[in-house]
């Protein structure tokens, strides 16, 4: 762990998340019975700040980029910026996002998506989003939705440079373009929607509202401070 600190010089999250790995590794040892103990249960890991790290796009960013996305001559953009930013995926979930993934449940278009853990979960496609993957797909019927310039699978490499590309025509300046900066504005974007913490939550799939509440970068605004809901529900009291 010193040695990611002080040599690799890696951030305390990034230190912690390679130290569970090593943790769980001689955890699994133990249960084995291959060890006595854990070399590592005294272990202190680095303190990780309470907010997310990753930077998001502000709302008119977003709007600026989905509408530079949409007018792009090249649909994979628009269908990538959607499934990114409004339906949350995670870059490794949009880009092995298949054809056949594709379906209807209840009335519902659904994508169905391979997340972490193997997890498999239907995801509602809103119109916007639907449309985007239509323009994607055109007329094929097998295959990856999100395709490179070449026609094959788009990666996370591609993804990243057609994100860089599209927030330069829309004149978004950030220090750092990359995919997961999507994700952590289709949690924030909601948030300040005044969607409920828990069904952020379900949207985005974390397993832990912890790490739903690392990304509200306005919890401490007193606008939605909830005193204001009681006094409101206790008005005709007051």
């Amino acid at each position: 762990m010193r040695s990611l600190q002080d040599v690799r010089r890696y951030q305390p999250w990034t230190v912690s998340r390679r130290l569970s790995v090593v943790v769980g590794f001689y955890r699994v040892c133990v249960i084995d019975a291959i060890l006595e103990h854990s070399p590592a249960d005294y272990v202190r890991r680095p303190t990780v700040p309470a907010e997310s790290p990753t930077l998001g796009l502000g709302h008119l960013q977003f709007e600026a980029l989905i509408t530079t996305a949409r007018t792009s001559p090249n649909p994979n953009d628009f269908a990538l910026v959607a499934l990114l930013g409004l339906l949350g995926l995670r870059i490794f979930e949009a880009c092995g996002a298949n054809i056949t993934d594709l379906g209807e449940e209840h009335g519902h278009r659904v994508l169905r998506v391979r997340g972490k853990g193997g997890k498999v979960v239907l995801v509602p496609l809103p119109p916007a989003v639907a449309r985007a993957i239509d323009q994607a797909v055109d007329e094929r019927t097998s295959g990856p939705i999100l395709r490179n310039t070449h026609g094959r699978r788009m990666d996370r490499h591609a993804a990243t440079r057609r994100l860089k590309h599209l927030a330069q025509a829309a004149g978004i300046r950030m220090p750092r373009m990359h995919p997961h900066m999507l994700r952590h504005t289709f949690v924030t974007t909601m948030l300040d929607a005044g969607v409920s913490l828990r069904d952020v939550q379900i949207a985005a799939r974390h397993a832990d509202p912890r790490t739903t509440m690392r990304y509200d970068r306005t919890r401490k605004n007193l606008d939605r401070h909830p005193n204001y809901i009681l006094a409101a529900y206790m008005a005709s009291g007051t």
